[in-house]
């Protein structure tokens, strides 16, 4: 239970962390640029709507990646495509951000980093 609490709070924290590096601070006031990129990988966590396809919606004893279709290795590809172009780059960061911490979780459950 408190692994999959941390779990999610690292979803919210680990992309402010992104966001302030890639927003140069602590040069730069956090605001603006910041938390603009802040916002947009934040909505990349609508990538777990993948999740209302299974039974139970909610299982935290499931590794999301290799399970969910959005959670698979042909759209985690695309994720990094997404980060050619500048102005997809946020998103892209963020997806990738939410695979690796969707992955650190199905290790921490299951001793694996990805589900087959």
């Amino acid at each position: 239970m408190l692994g999959s609490i941390l779990h999610l709070i690292l979803h919210l924290i680990i992309p402010a962390v992104v966001a302030l590096v890639w927003s140069n601070w602590p040069h730069s006031r956090w605001g603006g640029r910041g938390l603009q990129l802040y916002g947009l990988m934040l909505l990349t966590m609508a990538v777990d709507i993948d999740h209302l396809l299974a039974d139970p919606i909610y299982d935290p004893n499931r590794c999301s990646l290799g399970f969910h279709p959005l959670h698979t290795f042909g759209p985690i590809l695309l994720y990094f495509v997404l980060c050619r172009w500048s102005s997809l780059r946020p998103i892209g960061v963020g997806l990738i951000v939410h695979m690796i911490l969707d992955s650190l979780d199905c290790y921490r459950l299951m001793g694996r980093w990805y589900m087959n």
